[in-house]
């Protein structure tokens, strides 16, 4: 057992004594980038910039973020998968190639705002962790199946909503995720950030993966819920939660791109299963529809104002890592950012 393995279980809590007693996580990647002009109507999603705008990544998205004051970015690799890329044609050696310069490119953008801020004014030299993003297989499918379930989405009935169905196992989800699990792992990121994990059978996979591989950086899983109780297959939040605290590697558990009015509830169900850091970053409430593939409109909030007004009752409820999924901007991350920095003064 390395160093590194041997500092998991105090990782997180360093980072956040660290960091003041929390943490502030980036926001919407694709979303943003789509809102600087990136055309992502592509079975690569954001993966897509990787090839053709690397620099948009770096510039308009990660340091945006850390100038809104996020001290945890993802990298752009939530729909980056080898499967992915050779089917557009790249080789096997390209796909990974393209898959740590993920992990790259978010490292440049932070060592760019750590030279920007010893020239000048800027926040102060907080530390700063880059998370290597890992989607579900049902971002690989590119069809909205990590976001879905039956009736909700365009009045489309869809019986498999998060789940795969029985034909794939738990080894089919091993094998389809362990090179990438792997590359990622080595690519200098600071952790594995399994993001939009919709059924215990995927956290599962994920678990016996860090295990198996002898990952020797630490990892959060972060599950999405449509209802508030369950994660979007209809299994137990809480038995998806207990999968995340058995895993040694696993630092923070969480709950991402899911309606900020569910949030709350959601932290309070994973807090009975687990004593790790409880993480957080939902999206606009907006409702995703996998067939148009695009947000539309739904009873979500309207305002970062309105979004960051939720914040403190997260943090009373005992969550405390902070961030944004689609279709947060670095004006949401902001206000978050500035949200606590309240908080924290008033106590």
């Amino acid at each position: 057992m390395g160093i590194t393995a041997l500092l998991w279980p105090t990782f997180m809590a360093d980072f956040l004594s660290q960091s003041g007693g929390y943490a502030v996580i980036d926001g919407g990647l694709a979303t943003e980038l789509q809102r600087h002009g990136a055309d992502l109507n592509d079975p690569l999603w954001s993966a897509k910039c990787l090839v053709h705008s690397p620099d948009l990544i770096r510039r308009d998205v990660h340091l945006d973020y850390l100038e809104a004051g996020a001290s945890i970015i993802t990298s752009a690799s939530y729909q980056a998968t080898i499967q992915g890329f050779e089917a557009k044609g790249f080789s096997r050696e390209e796909g990974e190639d393209l898959l740590r310069r993920s992990v790259e490119i978010a490292c440049e953008a932070r060592d760019i705002y750590y030279e920007r801020c010893g020239k000048g004014p800027c926040l102060d030299q907080r530390p700063i962790l880059v998370a290597a993003s890992v989607g579900s297989y049902g971002a690989y499918l590119a069809d909205g199946s990590e976001y879905r379930e039956e009736d909700l989405i365009a009045g489309i009935k869809d019986e498999q909503g998060g789940d795969y169905g029985d034909a794939v196992t738990l080894e089919t989800l091993k094998a389809f995720h362990r090179r990438r699990v792997q590359v990622l792992a080595e690519s200098g990121a600071d952790l594995i950030a399994f993001e939009t994990i919709p059924n215990k059978l995927e956290a599962e996979a994920y678990a016996e993966l860090l295990d198996e591989e002898n990952i020797t950086i630490p990892a959060w899983l972060s599950f999405n819920s449509l209802d508030g109780i369950n994660v979007v297959s209809g299994d137990s939040l809480q038995e998806c939660a207990s999968v995340a605290d058995s895993c040694k590697q696993v630092v923070a558990v969480g709950i991402n791109c899911t309606a900020p009015r569910f949030i709350h509830d959601l932290i309070l169900l994973i807090r009975k299963v687990t004593i790790k850091p409880v993480v957080v970053y939902p999206n606009s409430g907006e409702t995703y529809d996998g067939v148009r593939k695009e947000w539309v409109e739904s009873s979500g909030v309207k305002k970062d104002g309105d979004f960051v007004s939720y914040v403190g009752k997260w943090r009373e409820a005992g969550a405390s890592l902070f961030g944004g999924c689609c279709r947060t901007t670095p004006h949401t991350i902001n206000a978050i950012s500035m949200a606590l920095s309240d908080t924290l003064s008033l106590h």
